[in-house]
């Protein structure tokens, strides 16, 4: 892929004569989080992280997200974190967007530069630093791993999606293709995290609507997006939520390709009982 570019938050604090109407949304189907939203006073502060600071923009509650959490961390010069994560159960994955990101992971050293991407398996000794002279900008997508008998947790796994060729749609002549970091048939996996690319004019040409919960980071490019009953405009930067068997569809406005990052969770069965 040539040229890829990657949406980071706008951060700041719009100015008091701007118009306060967007185009935020949150229903009992799904959530757009415009990225104008996505300022300075809606950031949190983590434990055991120095110099950080993070939009959170899903985690489980009653309503919105049940199997994840996203966040965009951005860390300053000389931050990161030697206790990122509290929770030993938890996997996750890093998808760096700007910036470049110093991670150690079971005793191997890696530098992430944006769209570099990293699995990260429950239990793994890891921490995260930037070390450079700007800003570092990563999401960071967590959820707790779901073991199975018989079948052994999913390796670490470091790469770039500039090292891994889309795969395109059946039938659609390459206007739809799907960058996958994991083979979809490795049943230790119990998410995946993708990067969706619609070319100018592509389309999802029907109502997709499925067992599988999603989180979608627009990442580049502005599209029409199917969300339940109503179509919304969304953007670079933009955030959607979509619980489970909310139907969706799109159409990529052009002039350039539409792209999102993509969580979903596969390959596990259904649970019987409510939590």
């Amino acid at each position: 892929m040539t040229n890829p570019t990657y949406a980071t938050p706008a951060a700041g604090l719009p100015a008091q004569d701007s118009l306060m109407t967007g185009r935020a949304v949150f229903t009992e189907t799904h959530a757009v989080i415009p990225r104008g939203v996505m300022r300075d006073i809606v950031t949190s502060n983590l434990p055991h992280w120095q110099g950080a600071r993070a939009w959170i923009l899903a985690r489980p509650m009653t309503g919105f997200a049940e199997t994840f959490a996203q966040y965009i961390v951005e860390l300053a010069p000389g931050g990161g974190s030697n206790s990122p994560e509290p929770d030993t159960g938890a996997e996750a994955v890093l998808f760096v967007t700007s910036g470049e990101l110093s991670l150690a992971l079971n005793g191997a050293q890696y530098a992430l530069k944006p769209g570099g991407y990293a699995y990260i398996p429950p239990g793994a000794d890891w921490t995260v630093a930037n070390g450079s002279d700007t800003e570092t900008t990563f999401h960071w997508i967590r959820k707790a791993y779901q073991p199975v008998e018989g079948i052994p947790a999913p390796d670490a796994l470091v790469t770039n999606e500039a090292d891994i060729a889309p795969t395109p749609m059946p039938d659609t002549g390459g206007a739809w293709a799907t960058t996958r970091f994991v083979d979809p048939d490795d049943m230790r996996h119990d998410m995946h995290v993708n990067i969706v690319t619609f070319q100018p004019g592509g389309v999802i040409p029907f109502e997709e609507t499925h067992v599988m919960e999603h989180g979608l980071y627009v990442l580049q490019g502005k599209a029409v997006y199917k969300l339940n009953r109503d179509w919304v405009e969304v953007e670079a930067g933009d955030f959607m939520w979509l619980r489970a068997f909310c139907p969706q569809a799109c159409y990529a406005g052009g002039p350039g390709p539409f792209r999102y990052l993509l969580y979903k969770d596969v390959n596990r069965h259904p649970a019987l009982r409510l939590p």
